[in-house]
């Protein structure tokens, strides 16, 4: 069984609830439709019952066993509107103004999230990240412990050497453009949660530069130095090391000549990248050139998991993201 796999199978055994809400798209119906049928996990549709239904038929979709909830129906969207404008009234957020948002999929999915209707949120084909992910920033917000809210990528190489068994955690490759040394840390800690809900093994962090162990110095290298020692300070049970240059993360024989004795060093399965640049070249790279099949980009450090979707994704991608969600709401 491949890593996918692995993940289908352990969503599945959770049974978690996971919302929809861009159902005006052939593909969320065609993955909600999967996710039910496999029993991945229960699914929640958001919109118009009469149209969706319409919809699927016309697309030839079966969405018994799905529930579908209506921003219309009051009984549901009062109360949620009124929850809103609570969360938000600081903000200037009126009554009405939370009115005419929970009418929005996007504010009404996610305020089923907080609210514990449903675990995990599911978004982002018909949109772009930054309408998709800014109600669940304003209404979920990050982690107890952390400020940062970061994505990542789950590598999956075709060389087992990699890693764990050909699996890395690289981040941040989509969203924090330029992380200081403590965002840089949060990301760090976040990653190797991740890595303990989604893989299962022991997370070995690393830290990467240009430099390993002070073989260069500039306020680049000064940056990862201090978020290392931070990122140590947050999370004193975690494997987690640098400064220090890819092949000494990844090579046990490079590992022994620039960081000798490391925790991390030559075995490292959790890449964090300096910066923004750094990371989304590198996953580019690894999935071009060494033929690796790249989840994401995926979000972590919310309070409850709410992830983006490329606009380009198919119905499988879908699907593979549900049970992610689902996975990651296990806390």
């Amino acid at each position: 069984m491949n890593f996918a796999d692995q993940l289908l199978e352990k969503a599945r055994a959770l049974n978690k609830k996971i919302v929809l809400p861009e159902t005006e798209d052939e593909r969320t119906l065609q993955a909600a439709s999967m996710l039910v049928k496999e029993k991945i996990c229960r699914v929640v549709l958001i919109g118009n019952p009469d149209k969706i239904n319409s919809d699927a038929r016309q697309w030839r979709i079966d969405l018994s066993g799905c529930e579908i909830m209506s921003p219309e129906d009051k009984s549901i969207s009062e109360p949620l509107a009124e929850k809103l404008y609570q969360y938000r009234k600081e903000k200037g957020v009126t009554p009405e103004i939370a009115r005419n948002l929970i009418k929005d999929y996007l504010y009404f999915g996610t305020m089923l999230l907080k609210e514990g209707i449903v675990d995990g949120y599911v978004a982002g084909a018909t949109h772009t990240t930054s309408d998709n992910l800014r109600p669940a920033l304003q209404i979920i917000k990050a982690r107890q412990g952390l400020k940062t809210v970061s994505s990542f990528f789950i590598m999956i190489h075709p060389d087992k050497r990699w890693g764990e068994n050909g699996v890395l955690l690289y981040s941040d490759c989509g969203m924090v453009e330029m992380p200081s040394a403590e965002q840089l840390a949060d990301i760090a800690v976040a990653s190797a949660g991740t890595w303990k809900q989604l893989v299962g093994t022991e997370p070995r962090v690393a830290m990467l530069s240009y430099s390993t162990k002070g073989s260069a110095k500039s306020p680049d290298t000064e940056k990862v130095i201090k978020a290392t020692e931070l990122a140590k300070k947050l999370a004193p049970d975690v494997l987690i090391d640098g400064e220090m240059q890819a092949d000494a993360a990844l090579i046990p024989a490079v590992a022994e000549k620039k960081c000798k004795g490391s925790p991390v060093g030559g075995r490292a399965n959790v890449l964090i990248f300096p910066d923004l640049d750094a990371g989304n070249i590198c996953y580019k790279i690894t999935e071009r050139l060494a033929g690796a099949q790249a989840l994401g980009p995926l979000v972590q450090g919310m309070a409850k998991p709410a992830h983006d979707l490329s606009r380009g994704c198919s119905a499988d991608d879908i699907v593979k993201v549900a049970a992610i969600a689902a996975i990651m709401s296990n806390l």
